[in-house]
């Protein structure tokens, strides 16, 4: 009787182990196969340009910490690159590169995005400008990500990447800076975050610019939204 039990739980948790995998496995390729479909449609109707700012919500184990300091939906952004027929994200992870725009939608919430543009692009955006934002991208591929967002070169964030490109390649100014003191640091997932990547020592007057900050910016329009 009790190895009929043992065999018996051993069974039950190996079934609930494979119905958790395949019904994970079976979200992946789902959200997988519906942003491929979703890049299709884009390329067909040649709705993005390069240069555009793309946000959606991540996944990421930091995410939820971002979003309650900055008090945005949005969590993670990046820039639109145009190439071979292509789409790609140049964004700030770990580290720092391009990724195809269909694996970049699924890798966020339900599979949603929100798409800007200068709104001055066409007058701005110039080929040599664009030439210009891709040279000072592609010197950044591979830095590090800056878990500590910190101001410097050295290690990049999200929205830091957006920001600086823009900057050195236009002298435009795409979202406030602010202070790391200016956020809400009071919930407790924003707290232990803080621990996690600063102990005792907070850097309350590291500047800072948010995913919030680049995306309520006065400059940009939306250009799609899903």
């Amino acid at each position: 009787m009790k190895k009929l039990l043992i065999i018996a739980t051993f069974t039950t948790i190996l079934c609930l182990t494979l119905f958790y995998g395949w019904t994970k496995f079976g979200a992946r390729f789902y959200q997988s196969a519906k942003a491929k479909r979703e890049v299709g449609q884009l390329l067909k109707e040649d709705v993005l340009q390069n240069g555009d700012l793309i946000f959606h919500t991540s996944l990421s184990r930091q995410s939820m910490a971002i979003q309650l300091a900055t008090k945005s939906e949005y969590s993670h952004c990046g820039l639109i690159y145009k190439a071979d027929g292509q789409y790609f994200v140049l964004e700030a992870v770990q580290p720092v590169g391009l990724t195809p725009l269909d694996k970049w939608i699924a890798r966020g919430k339900h599979g949603k995005y929100v798409v800007k543009r200068l709104k001055e692009a066409d007058r701005i955006l110039k080929p040599d400008v664009l030439n210009k934002m891709k040279e000072i991208g592609n010197s950044m591929i591979g830095k590090n990500y800056d878990f500590g967002f910190g101001w410097s070169d050295e290690r990049i964030y999200c929205s830091e990447l957006i920001w600086k490109i823009y900057q050195k390649a236009t002298g435009l100014k795409i979202g406030k800076i602010e202070k790391l003191k200016d956020f809400d640091l009071s919930s407790a997932a924003v707290k232990q975050k803080m621990k996690e990547r600063y102990g005792n020592h907070i850097p309350l007057n590291e500047s800072v610019i948010s995913p919030k900050a680049v995306f309520e910016s006065e400059l940009l329009t939306t250009v799609k939204s899903k």
